[in-house]
């Protein structure tokens, strides 16, 4: 692993992967238009996984957990199917630029859970001053009402929330088995989105049984980003990039994903960005920061 400083390079490659994340809501919002969103999340995590299988074999590289440690593969599915049928939901209720602000206070959550269920990555006062900022942006967020929100938007809110948390859930669970089982990044990612479509596709046949499918050429496009760009090109470079830098380093970085949501929202969608959404989003990208800076500004991995 390089352990110094990020390249050029490798900067402009995470600030691709920020903004495609970014856009990520925005094309979930255009599919939701055509297609049910948890059929739409099992179609693309049967597809992205079909993708992440070709080019590991291309690669040669395997996908499974090695034996005894498949239970592992599968618990990362699930808590990630979770993650998206929450994301994928929350969508229908709220805007795009507030559903990626809620999904990527997820360093928030993770850094609260590694407190407790992680050894050697307590909190300490520069975390805790992140927290609370945070939470205190996503407050002003979910606090803002104007009539150009749809009609019950605190509960896609709230669903972008649970994403956030069961993504964090995931990262912990990772975090954690690592300990003791090496995997790459290629059985990691095939877990998540393989194992994630038993729940995703269950979700889709309890709930959307009443839903019409409308293949429009903006609906086929926006499914096309999301398991071509989203699922498979970018979470591919985002693991290969973990395996290759200081993940503090990186992870610093991802709070430039909610500026792109925001951007993006406002200017696709002309979705309501009003200065008290961007002062709760300045908040909540400050938080982030910090979350990911150690006490004296060196990684803290």
């Amino acid at each position: 692993m390089n352990n110094g400083k990020i390249s050029l390079t490798a900067g402009l490659l995470l600030l691709l992967v920020c903004a495609i994340w970014g856009g990520n809501a925005v094309s979930i919002k255009f599919s939701n238009q055509g297609i049910p969103p948890l059929l739409a999340a099992t179609i693309r995590s049967v597809a992205a996984g079909f993708l992440v299988l070709l080019w590991a074999k291309f690669k040669g590289q395997r996908v499974l957990f090695p034996k005894g440690a498949r239970r592992h593969g599968v618990m990362i599915g699930l808590l990630f199917g979770l993650d998206f049928l929450f994301l994928y939901w929350s969508i229908v209720f709220t805007t795009a630029s507030r559903a990626t602000i809620f999904l990527y206070s997820h360093p928030f959550w993770v850094a609260l859970g590694a407190h407790f269920f992680v050894d050697q990555d307590r909190l300490h006062p520069v975390k805790a001053a992140g927290l609370i900022l945070a939470f205190a942006g996503l407050w002003m967020v979910f606090r803002i009402q104007s009539p150009l929100l749809p009609e019950n938007n605190w509960i896609g809110d709230v669903m972008s929330l649970a994403a956030a948390v069961f993504w964090a859930a995931t990262t912990l669970y990772i975090k954690r088995i690592s300990q003791t089982v090496t995997v790459s990044h290629y059985q990691t990612l095939f877990s998540q989105l393989v194992f994630a479509i038993p729940i995703l596709l269950a979700g889709s046949l309890l709930f959307e049984q009443d839903y019409t499918i409308v293949p429009a050429a903006g609906v086929l496009w926006a499914m096309a980003y999301q398991i071509v760009v989203v699922a498979f090109f970018s979470y591919t470079l985002w693991f290969w990039m973990i395996h290759n830098f200081a993940v503090s380093g990186l992870t610093a970085f991802t709070f430039l994903a909610p500026l792109f949501g925001v951007f993006f929202g406002a200017v696709i969608l002309s979705e309501p960005a009003g200065i008290m959404v961007w002062l709760g989003l300045a908040l909540v990208c400050a938080g982030i920061y910090l979350v990911n800076r150690s006490p004296k500004n060196r990684s803290c991995g």
